[in-house]
């Protein structure tokens, strides 16, 4: 089970990497300041323990990223108990300071009253939905814990990476094409599809153009929450010369039923990669949101070179 102070006793934590000796050692890693604010992953959708399993790993790919981080997973559809809600977790952390400060204060400690926010709160979305968005920007302002909320985690180049492990993963793109092999069932134009409408429609058009260049096919977006727009978004792409489709879920799974992908990939006729899950870059385009929030990293996650 899950806590609002992170995985369960027993889960494997990923840890930081030993410092290389030597002249040539990597830098330092960027550590997370005394004091700094919790980061919270807002998760979507309706919770289930493959969701907080997929959580999990994504903080802990964010922990070993940053150490001494305080990382947190709040559900949006949380039952308060077995799955926290995000108003819980972030009471509880405001909590835990409000303890500490006092602690200090009683043991003679010369210590300054905590300010700025509690939390950065960090929805686990690949792109757009303010549907969603609204119900994570309700639990913060229901909450009444000074919290900062991101933006969502897309569009970004690893995430065009994401997608294209998934797609190869499945069979549907070469690994690599500087390598001399082929993939008989490989396709030569994707639908990437999307929840948000249109304006989740246009942010994933743009990871789309990254994907298009890595794997050198036609590449588009379509809406799983418009009616037609996966079929409409097919049939572009057979008349302009793909013939051997295939659907990329520009998604990191718990924000619809699984059953939709299926469901579109019957309407396109195609088959389908699977949801980016908790691919290593979720996790740490999600602390880059902290991070940025924050003000203690000086850029983003790159992305792997285009092939």
């Amino acid at each position: 089970m899950s806590s609002p102070t992170g995985p369960a006793s027993g889960l494997p934590v990923r840890m930081p990497r030993p410092r290389q000796p030597g002249r040539h050692r990597r830098p330092e890693p960027l550590a997370a300041p005394e004091g700094a604010p919790a980061l919270v992953l807002a998760v979507p959708g309706t919770p289930s323990a493959t969701t907080r399993g997929l959580a999990e790993e994504v903080v802990s790919i964010a922990r070993s990223e940053l150490p001494g981080l305080d990382a947190r997973i709040g559900y949006v559809d949380g039952d308060g108990s077995k799955y926290p809600t995000v108003q819980a977790v972030l009471a509880h952390a405001a909590d835990e300071r409000t303890a500490r400060y006092e602690h200090a204060l009683a043991a003679g400690v010369d210590v300054k009253e905590p300010d700025g926010p509690v939390a950065v709160v960090v929805p686990l979305l690949a792109g757009p939905d303010s549907a969603l968005l609204r119900q994570v920007r309700q639990a913060v302002m229901d909450s009444r814990v000074a919290a900062e909320l991101t933006d969502v985690l897309g569009p970004h180049p690893l995430l065009a990476e994401a997608l294209h492990v998934r797609l190869s993963e499945a069979g549907l793109a070469r690994a690599d094409r500087a390598r001399l092999f082929t993939v008989a069932t490989a396709a030569d134009g994707i639908i990437l599809a999307s929840v948000g409408g249109e304006e989740a429609v246009q942010a994933a058009g743009i990871t789309g153009m990254l994907l298009a260049a890595r794997l050198a096919v036609p590449v588009m977006a379509a809406a799983l929450d418009q009616e037609g727009s996966i079929a409409s978004v097919a049939e572009q792409l057979r008349s302009s010369g793909s013939q051997q489709l295939a659907l990329a879920p520009y998604l990191i799974g718990p924000e619809i039923d699984p059953g939709l992908i299926e469901e579109a990939a019957k309407e396109a006729g195609c088959p389908a990669a699977e949801a980016l899950g908790p691919y290593p870059a979720i996790g740490k385009l999600a602390l880059a949101k902290y991070t940025t929030a924050l003000g203690i990293a000086p850029q983003q996650p790159q992305g792997a070179p285009v092939r």
